[in-house]
């Protein structure tokens, strides 16, 4: 986005705030070993290792989890809030890692399914020097809705039905 259609946006949210309301939604279904997922119009797939009961053939939810991390802080610092902030970008890199442990899917040992020490690495290459890539990281921060999703605890409505 450029800093113009970032004011627009600002502006028609200012005056119509229901524009800025949205409620996602994902759709997975099983085809076979895997999950075939619809966002909109956009589908794709999650599967598991073969020794977790998979086919190996595209990438696990804890990927698709760490790929939303670092996919939001590349495409969030890049697209809104250099040019919101107006800080010249010419590259975002993140990587996101953690720790897991399988036994804790099968029940086994005591382990826990839990994914541990989960970690997000940002490289802003901006022009404009390191205090003008700390300001879009810390504004990413605050906003990303994506980590702020996961470092703040919050209810997550789960049913099951035939």
């Amino acid at each position: 986005m450029t800093s113009d259609t970032i004011g627009q946006t600002i502006r028609t949210f200012r005056e119509q705030p229901d524009k800025a309301k949205g409620k996602p939604q994902v759709k997975a279904r099983s085809e076979g070993p895997q999950a075939v997922i619809e966002a909109g119009p956009f589908i794709f797939r999650a599967d598991l290792p073969q020794a977790l009961g998979g086919s190996n053939q595209a990438p696990s939810p804890t990927a698709l989890l760490l790929g939303a991390l670092a996919g939001c802080a590349v495409v969030f610092i890049r697209g809104t809030l250099a040019p919101q902030l107006g800080v010249r970008v010419e590259s975002v890199e993140a990587t996101a890692r953690c720790e897991s442990d399988a036994r804790g899917l099968l029940g086994m040992d005591s382990a826990s399914p839990e994914l541990a020490n989960l970690e997000v690495d940002i490289r802003v290459d901006s022009p404009d020097g390191e205090a003008a890539a700390q300001k879009v990281y810390q504004a990413w921060r605050e906003r990303c809705p994506i980590y702020l999703s996961l470092i703040k605890a919050m209810p997550v409505t789960a049913r099951v039905g035939a």
